[in-house]
């Protein structure tokens, strides 16, 4: 086991990874930190379990609350106001992918609406020891995650005929547009460009396009500018590293940052993190729950491991995380473990000793 780590002193820390000013960082019993943990669906508790595994091996004082929520309990108001109440108690989650069926979209809403987690932040990075088409690759793409097609509002008019209504609010648009340019300056990005489709859909990208460009006049210091959402994928298949901080509507982050994340080697090796005013969800960043693999036990954990890492540096607990993710990039550079989808065979469970190695490693 590694040396216990402990959270710094309140004077020597630097201010929560979240841009939001007064963001409560966990509920603390004893020492610890209690974080309510969803493993959710598909290999959800196989990769849950590498990052309760790591934690224990470096002894972080983060104690689990597990709540089990799955696409079989979805429809159980019980469990899932169990999640919600945790989750609004605790102040801080991580949480694995739910698989979308039956009613779970309904619950969806009402998962991001319950907690107003308005803010979904995903990252796509390059590793060396992953080979890919590009390198250097280091593109943070944010939604407003409370609005637009997202909201569901679907309803069919006359038989056959079918309406979706997209609402896009000022109010809800100048908040995430704010929060991606605290979040530019807070983690030294140099520019900010906003993604929309407002060559067609005027009123409503409209409105997003240019809260973004007036927030963009407060933050001198970043450069700004805008692409069509057509146009950004082409951009980033030719050249993803002019990308640095993207903003956007709901629905373009699905399709952007699931190519990001084909980009940089898959969806396990890409994490994200959504806020709210008082709450912060870490989860990875491409849904996927290869319900195939449930049990077998060769999902790549890493997209769920970097996730908790990007957790603990929220919790001020920068050493810890910042120890994780360096043990993660050496596992990938060296290319002696490597899970199925990086070409390999190594098991979930074989990462995860390969990261404690490294760890150890440090600690050295």
């Amino acid at each position: 086991m590694l040396r216990t780590l402990v959270r710094p002193a309140l004077s020597t820390v630097s201010k929560s990874a979240s841009t939001i000013s007064g963001f409560k960082s966990g509920t603390k019993y004893g020492g610890k930190t209690t974080v309510t943990l969803i493993p959710g669906d598909g290999v959800g508790p196989e990769i849950a379990e590498s990052v309760t595994t790591l934690f224990k091996e470096m002894s972080v004082p983060v104690e689990f609350e597990t709540i089990d929520l799955t696409k079989y309990t979805l429809n159980d108001e019980g469990a899932f106001n169990n999640a919600i109440t945790s989750l609004k108690r605790n102040g801080v989650g991580l949480k694995g992918v739910l698989n979308r069926s039956g009613d779970f979209r309904t619950h969806n809403v009402e998962f991001r609406g319950d907690l107003d987690t308005y803010a979904n932040v995903v990252r796509c990075m390059s590793f060396e020891g992953v080979k890919t088409h590009h390198s250097g690759i280091d593109l943070i793409a944010i939604r407003e995650n409370t609005e637009g097609e997202y909201s569901c509002l679907e309803h069919e008019s006359v038989s056959g005929v079918v309406e979706c209504l997209k609402v896009i609010t000022r109010e809800k648009s100048m908040r995430i547009a704010k929060f991606a340019f605290d979040y530019a300056l807070e983690h030294n990005r140099k520019k900010v460009t906003c993604i929309h489709k407002a060559n067609i859909m005027k009123l409503s990208d409209g409105l997003f396009k240019s809260c973004c460009a007036e927030t963009a006049k407060l933050y001198p210091s970043i450069d700004y500018d805008e692409q069509i959402v057509d146009n950004t994928c082409q951009q980033l298949v030719i050249n993803p590293q002019q990308f640095d901080v993207m903003v956007m509507p709901t629905s373009y982050v699905t399709v952007v940052s699931n190519l990001g994340a084909g980009l940089v080697g898959g969806a396990g090796l890409v994490p994200s993190k959504s806020f709210g005013d008082d709450i912060a969800v870490f989860e990875p960043g491409a849904r996927h729950t290869w319900m195939e693999m449930k049990g077998m036990y060769v999902a790549n954990p890493v997209a769920m491991v970097l996730s908790s890492a990007f957790m603990l540096k929220h919790l001020m607990l920068n050493e810890a995380g910042d120890n994780l993710i360096t043990a993660v990039k050496q596992v990938l550079n060296k290319r002696t473990c490597q899970t199925r989808d990086l070409g390999g065979n190594a098991t979930t469970r074989e990462m995860t000793r390969a990261i404690i190695s490294e760890l150890h490693e440090l600690h050295a």
